[in-house]
Parts: C-alpha cells; structure tokens; sequence
C-alpha cells in the first residue's frame, strides 16, 4: 500500500520575454537539465557543416587514444577545404590532431582521427551514428567525419546538435579542448600555432567553448557554451549570417532571466503527514538543482509517494520523490530510510516495533 503526500502547489504565471535571431534555426538550451529557453525551427533537419566535428571529437576522446602517436597516411590526400595542413608521415598524438580538428576545423585531422580510430573512415560514420542514437540525437545521420556537404553531407539539427554539446561539455577533454584559444605544436615536419576559430573566445568573456561551420549548402553554423554563476548554457544556431552578435544576445537573456537554484540538498528530509515513519530518519542521497526564471519558483510541486513496508532494514529504498514544473516532472530521486540512527523510542514504541518486524 502507498501513500501519496502532496505539498507545494502553487501556481503563477509563467513570464515571457522577447527575443529574437537571424537564424533559420535556433535554440538555447541548459547543459545540466537539457531545459529548453529558447527555441526556434529546433527540429527541422539541415546540413549542419563542421559542427559535426563535435562528434568527431568524442568520439575520438572516448576511445581512450588520446597519447597514441598517430602517423598520418595517405587518407587525407582527398581532404578539400578547411584543414591544418598536415604531411603523409607526419607524426603527432590524437590529442594533436583533436586540438587541429577543433581550434581550426581541420578536414585533414577528420579523415585522420577516422582512419586512426575507425580502422576506416565508414566504420568510424557508423560509430558516430550510433552515438548519436545513444545519446538520443534522434534526427541526425553522419556520412562524414568532417561535415562537407557536397556529396553526402551530414544532416542534423539544432536541438539534436545542442543534445551532443550538452554531452560533450561533460567531458573534461572536450571541455578543454573547446575552450583552448592556442595550441603549438612541433612535429617531425612542421611547427604549428592555432588559434581558435570561434571569436566568442575573444569577444564574449563567459564563453567557454564551441565550434564554427560553413558551407555553400549549410550556411553559416555555429555552436557556443557559456558559463555564468553556475548556469552553462548551450547556444546553436543554422543558417545565421548574424550568428556571433545572436550568440551573445541569447547568452545574455538566459543569464539575465535564469538562475541555477538549489532545490533539493540530500541529507535528512521532513514528510510533515507521514506518521508510519514519524520515528525514523528519511533521507535523500542527491542534491538536485535546476534552472529557474524568478517566475517560476512558485510553480514547483512536490510529491512524495511513500510505500508502508513492515520489516525494515537501515538504508532501505521507501518512497520516491518527484519534482514537478507546473505539470512538468522534471526530478525524480529516492527516499531512503536510516533506522540506526532513529529517535529515541519509549518501552511501549519499542515493543510496537518488535509486533510489526514479526510479519
């Protein structure tokens, strides 16, 4: 049998701000609850140029490679575009060749980071397709590690390549990756000096990371993350020939409007109708925050669904807590109960207790 504890409903209305792009797509989104702040054409599928060189990166990040010395083969002779400019022969790290593909959106470091990793280049697509799906990028196909579009390009959009940054931005590599303004590099050929495309490094100072795409069939892409008093956001525009100054605007409504509150601190919480475990200590084992307008605080909703058990142990699951947004659930975390360190019960309660365990 469950019981079913409601406490904090109230209702205000939600504030809506305007804003607006130069993008045929376009979204803003939280990388810690994918919460969408602002959403334009987010589903509608487009070559999305370079910025599939995201996955690219992850992929190569998560194959562990990153110190293996890789000595370049004859598989960039096709590259065309963009590039780094590397030699047959030349030997570098993966991590070079990431930083290459990133900072200056190297066609070259693509095929090479797939023919490294992949073992070829259409085995490392496959790779790509079926992180994406992982993921849940649910419309995106890779044909390419690069995201040249003149023969199969890859198609994707805003919300799936948001979807992939939020994930990316997760890991420690990619994020310093993303974020490095310079990298030098001296090979067995060559010295190198990148300096990172994306101009938001320079220009906007919470910018943290990112990456650039163009082509005559994509148009101008763009990917940039920020970070503010604990909020990081993600920003992805399609087909934007005003995407540095767009990045910036939406970057300043979502620190503006929003705030990362805490709402739930693990530890000892209080159930005030529950008396079956008016005795015990129940206790969550997460913190739990989310990013709130000043609106919205007054929407959460609570709910607490505890079940009665009869024999009990320290540490057992009881009930479930579920954080609502109006009617939206955004949280969901266990209740545990702690019997060791329970209140100090009288005679009469502790021989209650040793009836009830006998069932």
């Amino acid at each position: 049998m469950k019981k079913i504890i409601l406490i904090l409903i109230l209702l205000l209305p939600f504030r809506v701000l305007a804003i607006d792009t130069s993008a045929r797509s376009a979204i803003l989104m939280d990388i810690d609850s994918n919460r969408i702040l602002y959403e334009e054409n987010i589903h509608e599928i487009r070559s999305v140029a370079s910025i599939s060189k995201i996955m690219t990166a992850v992929i190569a990040i998560e194959s562990g490679k990153l110190h293996d010395k890789v000595i370049i083969g004859d598989e960039i002779n096709t590259s065309y575009g963009s590039g780094i400019y590397i030699k047959v022969g030349e030997e570098m790290s993966l991590r070079d060749l990431v930083y290459g593909l990133m900072l200056r959106s190297g066609n070259d470091a693509a095929l090479a980071i797939a023919k490294y990793v992949g073992g070829t280049v259409e085995d490392f697509t496959k790779t790509m397709n079926n992180k994406a799906k992982e993921i849940g990028m649910k419309n995106t196909t890779f044909n390419n590690p690069s995201g040249l579009d003149q023969e199969k390009g890859n198609y994707s959009t805003a919300y799936d390549m948001a979807i992939l940054t939020s994930y990316a931005m997760k890991l420690d590599e990619y994020k310093k990756i993303t974020g490095t303004k310079k990298y030098v590099l001296t090979t067995n050929k060559n010295t190198y000096s990148w300096i990172n495309k994306n101009k938001l490094l320079y220009s906007y100072k919470y910018t943290t990371g990112g990456k650039t795409g163009f082509t005559e069939i994509a148009k101008r892409t763009l990917v940039s993350t920020a970070t503010k008093n604990n909020t990081n956001l993600v920003v992805v525009t399609l087909n934007d020939g005003n995407d540095w100054q767009d990045h910036q605007n939406l970057f300043e409504y979502g620190f503006s409007n929003y705030t990362n509150l805490k709402i739930l601190e693990k530890g000892n919480i209080t159930i005030y109708d529950d008396k079956y475990y008016d005795d015990y200590e129940l206790y969550v084992k997460n913190d739990f925050s989310y990013l709130l307008s000043n609106s919205e605080e007054g929407n959460l909703i609570f709910k607490y669904k505890l079940e009665k058990k009869r024999k009990l142990n320290n540490g057992d699951k009881v009930g479930i807590l579920n954080i609502y947004l109006g009617d939206k659930k955004i949280h969901e975390e266990n209740i545990f109960i702690d019997i060791i360190n329970n209140k100090e019960k009288s005679f009469f309660e502790k021989i209650k207790e040793w009836f009830v365990n006998l069932w």
